[in-house]
């Protein structure tokens, strides 16, 4: 079984046209990245993957205009057609798909679209991005937010790390203080993205504290040195088995993550440094994330 937990769905059932815009920005440094995914693409590069986690993240407000529009043309928008969104692709791929929902802390109709979300269209999590959305990430609103997903059992997916974004604070991404919320709100399940890069050594301390915390592998094997390091310490910490098979689509497909995964080692090539366990690089692949969070298709 091949679980991603990390899934930005395509925004468009068709092909459209090709504007000679940027594509993206540069979310990855080794190509650029296509954000203009259709369901065909979704079928043809999720073949062989049995369930996955869609979101978005959610905005409030008008987004600055000097933020560039080819980073939030995809993957961000207002509720509630945002969240609408997602539950139609859910809908669409109802035997594979989970839709998790996503809101702005500081949004007064935050609770409500909680609620709505789950009750009508049975969303079972939430993503938030706070550095994108400039939300204090232990701030009271966020609380707010953090205290009802732990009492309605929905695991909350949290950006974490870095971002070429300019006005995205970093500090309402910065892995460490996780720990406080995970302190705060034990019964929370959470799982960090990204392990938290270039800050995967405080995603592997607050993971390795908290039995509800675990992070994603998306977005890393672009980064193969950094990626080595991270899944080395993860090992002398013991805590691979707290990561979680992530692909971050459409910025990397699960094959490349998967490709990317297996050969982790391969720059060692030549060298006495110690390698990540191949047997545990398979067991982050085939984990069964569904069950770790609460969750069923």
């Amino acid at each position: 079984m091949i679980v991603d937990v990390h899934v930005h769905p395509p925004r468009h059932r068709v092909a459209v046209a090709d504007t000679g815009a940027p594509r993206s920005l540069p979310w990855r440094p080794d190509q650029s990245v296509n954000l203009r995914q259709t369901y065909a693409d979704f079928e043809r590069e999720f073949e062989g993957i049995d369930a996955l986690i869609a979101f978005n993240i959610a905005t409030y407000g008008d987004m600055p205009s000097d933020e560039p529009k080819s980073a939030y043309d995809t993957i961000f928008g207002p509720t509630p057609g945002i969240n609408d969104a997602v539950a139609e692709f859910a809908a669409a791929y109802s035997s594979r798909v989970i839709g998790f929902l996503s809101v702005h802390p500081d949004d007064p109709n935050a609770q409500a679209e909680m609620r709505r979300c789950v009750f009508e269209l049975g969303m079972k999590g939430v993503k938030l991005g706070l550095n994108y959305q400039k939300a204090e990430l232990l701030g009271e609103n966020a609380y707010a937010v953090y205290a009802t997903a732990e009492k309605m059992g929905l695991p909350i997916l949290f950006h974490m790390g870095t971002s070429p974004v300019q006005f995205a604070p970093l500090e309402y991404a910065y892995p460490l203080y996780v720990d406080r919320i995970a302190i705060a709100f034990p019964n929370l399940k959470i799982i960090m993205a990204h392990m938290g890069h270039p800050w995967q050594t405080d995603t592997i301390v607050v993971i390795r504290k908290h039995p509800n915390v675990y992070a994603d592998v998306s977005a890393l094997f672009y980064r193969p040195w950094s990626m080595y390091n991270a899944l080395r310490l993860a090992t002398e910490w013991s805590v691979l088995h707290k990561l979680l098979f992530g692909s971050d689509y459409p910025i990397a497909s699960p094959h490349e993550t998967i490709d990317g995964l297996r050969g982790v080692n391969a720059i060692l090539e030549g060298t006495k440094l110690p390698r990540v366990p191949e047997d545990e690089l398979e067991a982050i692949i085939h984990r069964d994330s569904l069950s770790l969070l609460g969750l069923n298709r």
